[in-house]
């Protein structure tokens, strides 16, 4: 296995990528509901860490692929590493901290980050399209958090704080992952990062570490199994199809976790939420949209170039 797109299959790959959005707002749930049994979030992200490097690993050395995690760019992995770190504080601290629903639906301004952080770190020019896919997305942000009524039950300006600062770091790593994926294949890009971040949390675990019953055990458990299963199907999904095609599958994590907020944790997501969604959402589709056509016109100069 490396990390090209081996046979390119649309529908398994939008199938998969269902799975994937399942799995993460499961973990979601699972770390909302250890959090409100006592577990610390440090807690959560070393168990998760923890147990994906060691089944990836347990998994490569079984199908005889254990070649695949060498690298020459420990360095760069490194820098991955803590970012991500600090990117899964913020994922994690934005459902401890605000309803299921809000926290998803703040995940989905990342592809908005993007655009921004490509403007200021990358001095990319930036067209209507996706200045209109900023605007409309920040605009769903507001009418989800109702700064002008006071926020909805269960959100907090410090969570919303926290879930915006969350998808610009997954933005952030998004960049990091694209140069990776250059030399590294998914695996070892998704190893490296389990492995040199568990030593790290590893560290504060004496501080924050309590005492937990047995179920809350079993929920950290399934907590960081679902996370380990939601990063495999997530770079499985990768290889039969393009991010654009499958980006669309994301945003069924909001069904799941509005599922799971009102059956879990008896609280429906307010009005306001199904109206800013679709905007953040509609945000999200449209830079994808401009991104697949700014790549194709790439394409089509390259080739004009070399004839």
């Amino acid at each position: 296995m490396d990390g090209s797109i081996a046979r390119p299959r649309p529908l398994l790959a939008l199938g998969i990528r269902l799975l994937t959005a399942l799995a993460l707002a499961t973990m979601a749930m699972l770390v909302k509901l250890a959090g409100e049994r006592g577990a610390h979030l440090v807690e959560l992200i070393f168990w998760r860490q923890l147990l994906t490097t060691g089944l990836i690993a347990v998994g490569l050395a079984l199908t005889g692929r254990l070649a695949m995690l060498r690298t020459t760019r420990l360095p760069a992995h490194a820098r991955r590493a803590a970012t991500g770190l600090v990117g899964m504080l913020f994922t994690y601290g934005a459902v401890l901290l605000l309803p299921l629903a809000e926290a998803t639906t703040l995940s989905f301004t990342a592809p908005i980050f993007a655009v921004l952080i490509a403007l200021l770190l990358f001095r990319e020019k930036i067209g209507p399209y996706r200045w209109a896919a900023v605007v409309i997305g920040f605009a769903g942000v507001l009418v989800v958090m109702q700064p002008g009524n006071g926020t909805a039950e269960g959100v907090t300006l410090t969570g919303v704080i926290v879930g915006l600062i969350a998808p610009l770091m997954v933005a952030l790593i998004s960049f990091q992952i694209q140069d990776l994926n250059t030399t590294e294949t998914p695996w070892s890009i998704v190893f490296w990062f389990a492995a040199l971040s568990t030593p790290v949390a590893a560290l504060a675990l004496p501080f924050v570490m309590g005492s937990h019953d047995a179920t809350t055990w079993g929920i950290i458990l399934a907590m960081a199994l679902m996370g380990a299963c939601a990063q495999m199907l997530l770079t499985t999904s990768l290889r039969f199809g393009s991010a654009a095609v499958i980006l669309l599958m994301d945003y069924t994590a909001l069904l799941w976790a509005s599922f799971y907020g009102i059956y879990v944790f008896d609280r429906a997501a307010p009005a306001s939420l199904w109206l800013g969604a679709p905007l953040i959402i509609a945000a999200g589709l449209l830079i994808a949209w401009r991104e697949r056509q700014l790549a194709r016109q790439r394409a089509t100069a390259s080739r004009a170039g070399q004839e």
